[in-house]
Formats: C-alpha cells, structure tokens, sequence
C-alpha cells in the first residue's frame, strides 16, 4: 500500500487528528489482515463517493489505483452507486476519476 498519512501543515492547528489519523488509521485500521488494500481502496472510494466526500476522494482515488484496481473498475462501482447514493454523487466521483486518469496517463 502507497504510504499514507494526514497533512503534516495540519499538525500545527490539529496535532492529535494528525497523530491518530496516522497511527490508528493509517497505521491499524488499513494494515489489519482481514482486507487486501485493495479491497479496503474500494470501500473507500466508494464510501467517499457515496457521502460526497469530494475532498478525499481524489487522493483515494490515486491510491485505489496504486493498490490495484483498475479504472475501469473504479468506474464500475461509481457507476453501481449512482443508482444508491445518487447521480450527482456519481458524476463528481467519475470526474474525479476521469482527472486522476489523465494525470497519470491510464
């Protein structure tokens, strides 16, 4: 799994978000054995997706592809979502998606 960890400009306002989001989140919760990376990348992305998330989603997004899904299949689960979590979360999902795929040239 990519290296993760909160906005180290964060540890200055929000010192313990930063010190928990990269022990107990990045440092447990994404390392724990019952999930590949990439599965967990899945359920993020489309947990984030879902709940409009829009913020994290792009850096997920970047990760879920450094984990191993392809965009075809991220497209796929947004695709799948819009029908539960709603059009207008899907279409800035994919947008997000289809910019993260340029980028990286996918």
């Amino acid at each position: 799994m990519p290296q993760q960890s909160a906005p180290e400009e964060l540890r200055a306002i929000a010192p313990k978000l930063v010190e928990v989001t990269n022990d107990v989140l990045f440092g447990d919760v994404w390392k724990r054995p019952g999930l590949s990376p990439r599965d967990r990348s899945l359920v993020t992305v489309s947990t984030l997706a879902a709940l409009y998330r829009s913020e994290q989603l792009g850096h997920h997004l970047g990760v879920a592809l450094d984990n191993g899904l392809t965009v075809e299949e991220l497209s796929e689960a947004i695709t799948h979502l819009a029908f539960y979590a709603g059009w207008p979360n899907a279409m800035t999902a994919v947008n997000r998606l289809k910019k993260i795929a340029d980028e990286r040239g996918a």
